[in-house]
């Protein structure tokens, strides 16, 4: 489970499993693992426009869970909480994302006709780079 954890906590493994919108690490810890307390700013491309998003490593049970927070970006707020279980001799890893679209009103508008799809969508694809590079790597290191 620590590998699992270790490799999710990752920054240069993050970058691995986020090429389709081309995410890297630019500022705070850029490379690395994550500790509670670090922050790292993401510079990725969404929507065909180049973004940036700070987040912020507010909590760590070593190995079973951790989440970061937006401090500055896009969105009103955005947590990301990341959480690890022991099963069947493997780790499941679940990703929980809690997100909350600026602007208001137009905010919540722009989230009902595209932005929770896109996210969504996102988070699933993510989710699935993600899983596929961490198992290769993970089994690699045994």
């Amino acid at each position: 489970m620590i590998v699992c954890f270790d490799l999710a906590r990752n920054v240069d493994i993050h970058t691995k499993t986020t090429t389709k919108t081309k995410e890297k690490a630019i500022g705070g810890v850029t490379q690395g693992l994550l500790e509670e307390g670090d922050t790292v700013t993401w510079e990725a491309t969404h929507f065909g426009i180049k973004q940036r998003l700070t987040a912020k490593v507010t909590h760590m049970e070593k190995p079973t869970l951790f989440v970061d927070i937006m401090v500055k970006g896009a969105f009103s707020s955005f947590t990301h909480t990341h959480q690890f279980i022991e099963e069947k001799g493997g780790t499941l890893m679940i990703d929980t994302f809690e997100y909350k679209s600026p602007f208001g009103s137009i905010g919540m508008i722009a989230d009902k006709l595209f932005l929770e799809k896109y996210m969504t969508e996102f988070i699933i694809s993510r989710a699935k780079e993600q899983k596929k590079e961490l198992k290769r790597i993970a089994e690699s290191a045994k």
